[in-house]
């Protein structure tokens, strides 16, 4: 039996093997997946291109017996899954071609695969850690190979689960898995529906503080946002010391932040003089990961002993001319002159564009300086007083100037005029009109003469 055997398995073996100057065939489907009570179209061609062939049909182990009833001269449609093969043959007797590479097709099974994302967030970040899961609806105890498709840059493995440790805006796309039975030949899920996956780079919250002008005995309310409110935050609050040295600053956790508050607002009780306060903001489970806003102030008017602010000339309103100083004085050596311009957008020093700082002063250029809040800030970590100036863009009118003004416009006055009388004159230069012109204008003339 061995005997008659062995030369049958060498002819099975061979059969397919390329020989020289063979065409291949080539097999194409125009879906992997049968749907249910469907079928797919298989098609199969010779390269290159001539005429007269007709197709043989495999499925399963390459055989010497092709599919029954499966010999065709153009595409096939199969309903059941099942690795499938062809070559094709003309002439008497059969010349046939190299064998196609094999195409598998899978019979889809009513089991529905769904993706979930942990955590469940509507947007992820730069850097956080995110697992796809593959899952299988009444799957049971059945044992399924996965397979991933995707729009993004990422490749995951054919696992019921993908975990990326630190995503980045590359990872963005569309995930869609389905499940093969591990002892079912060529049974398969459908794809499931997509789930999108989007990567934004880091949020910045922003903080809102009111009042901005502290009154006395008022308080403020702190108020924290991220762009995406509904991903589940926590909130910490931060008070600010500044550093003129370094331009920095340094901050201090308020009471009852230290672990994250659920609210994203916070009252601040008996703050008496200017401040700078800030938020961070982190994921309830991921709170090694914290976003923080930019700082926010609050203004006093109110002056005190360690840091003060005095403004020259002395006044709220001041024109583009003019020559202002703002002075700091307290009980330190370092200092520095800030300002906060709806225009800037946020705060800046002295030394930039808008003014110069020399020692404790900083000199503003008016001419190019908007309405602003200013303050000092000083080497010990406190905040002055704080200053509300608005620039007039018009130079300021010199009262020196308006006697020469005035004698200007009598003397335009007078040269317009007497051109307009002797024209006058001339169109009555008869009779009385003539004497009257003449006696106008010459009593006019010596008038203003000898009154200069």
């Amino acid at each position: 039996m061995s005997v008659r055997t062995a030369p049958l398995l060498i002819t099975l073996t061979l059969f397919c093997l390329a020989v020289a100057n063979t065409p291949k065939a080539e097999l194409r489907a125009d879906d992997r997946d049968i749907p249910a009570g469907g079928s797919v179209t298989l098609t199969c061609s010779v390269n290159p291109s001539s005429s007269g062939w007709k197709y043989f049909w495999y499925r399963g182990e390459k055989t010497s017996e092709p599919l029954t009833s499966q010999l065709s001269a153009g595409p096939i449609r199969v309903s059941e899954g099942g690795v499938y093969w062809c070559r094709g043959g003309r002439r008497e007797p059969v010349n046939y071609t190299e064998c196609s590479d094999s195409v598998t097709i899978y019979r889809i099974i009513p089991n529905k695969a769904v993706v979930t994302l942990q955590p469940n967030w509507t947007e992820v970040y730069n850097g956080e850690r995110i697992t796809l899961r593959c899952e299988i609806k009444d799957g049971g105890d059945t044992e399924w190979e996965y397979e991933w498709r995707t729009t993004s840059s990422e490749k995951p493995s054919n696992q019921n689960e993908h975990s990326i440790t630190s995503v980045t805006e590359s990872h963005s796309g569309d995930y869609r898995c389905k499940g093969r039975k591990k002892h079912t030949q060529h049974s398969s899920t459908d794809w499931s529906d997509p789930i999108k996956l989007t990567v934004s780079y880091n949020p910045q919250p922003v903080l809102t503080v009111s009042p901005s002008w502290l009154s006395a005995g008022a308080s403020v309310t702190l108020n924290c946002r991220v762009k995406d409110p509904s991903a589940g935050w926590t909130f910490s609050w931060f008070k600010t010391f500044p550093h003129p040295s370094n331009m920095y600053y340094s901050y201090e956790q308020l009471p009852g932040s230290s672990s994250g508050t659920e609210q994203d607002s916070y009252i601040v009780h008996g703050q008496a003089h200017t401040a700078g306060f800030l938020c961070g903001a982190q994921r309830k489970d991921r709170q090694y990961t914290t976003y923080y806003s930019g700082i926010k102030y609050v203004w006093s008017s109110d002056i005190h002993s360690s840091a003060s602010l005095t403004v020259s000339p002395d006044r709220a309103q001041h024109f583009t001319s003019d020559s202002v100083s703002l002075s700091c004085e307290g009980n330190s050596a370092e200092w520095r002159v800030k300002r906060f311009s709806t225009e800037d957008s946020d705060s800046s020093a002295c030394y930039t564009w808008w003014g110069t700082m020399t020692g404790s002063t900083c000199n503003i250029n008016t001419d190019s300086t908007s309405d602003a809040v200013y303050w000092c800030e000083s080497g010990s970590g406190e905040f002055s007083n704080a200053f509300n100036i608005t620039v007039q863009a018009v130079s300021r009118p010199d009262s020196s100037s308006f006697p020469v003004l005035l004698v200007v416009g009598l003397v335009c006055g007078i040269v317009l005029v007497i051109p307009l009388l002797v024209l006058f004159c001339y169109r009555a230069s008869k009779g009385e009109t003539f004497l009257f012109c003449y006696y106008m204008f010459f009593n006019y003339s010596n008038k203003h003469t000898y009154s200069d």
